[in-house]
């Protein structure tokens, strides 16, 4: 798995994952776009963050008040955020690129590293999504 078609990280997990729950791939694209670079600030991974929307797709909410629901959804994503951190040894931009990006040296060490490492992490959280069956 690498960076599908020049998006980003979040971007590249859910356009995996869209004719799983006939979302429009245009759709996801746009709605993932703004996950990237850590949210644009250098924290929660893309990956993570495109991870994350695709549990929501699965066992999400629909009713206002339906806490079960929600509470399965946390629980499902809770697991998931263990199982990348236990996998990559952080959740953040920041700590898995070596850089804040919020920096200009920052900035740099992020777009030498972003096609060397993300595809990885990309790979990794497809693969967890895989594995517990999102």
């Amino acid at each position: 798995m690498s960076l599908a078609g020049g998006f980003g990280c979040a971007a590249s997990v859910l356009l995996a994952f869209c004719s799983d729950y006939e979302l429009e791939e245009d759709v996801a694209a746009r709605i993932a776009c703004g996950l990237g670079g850590g949210c644009a600030s250098g924290e929660i991974c893309g990956a993570v963050s495109g991870a994350l929307l695709t549990v929501g797709l699965k066992y999400g909410q629909e009713l206002a008040g339906d806490v079960s629901t929600k509470a399965n959804c946390s629980a499902r994503a809770s697991q998931l955020v263990g199982e990348f951190k236990k996998r990559n040894s952080a959740l953040t931009c920041r700590d898995l690129l070596g850089g804040d990006i919020t920096t200009d040296e920052g900035l740099a060490i992020y777009f030498e590293k972003r096609t060397t490492v993300c595809p990885a992490l990309v790979r990794s959280a497809v693969e967890i999504l895989e594995e517990l069956e999102y």
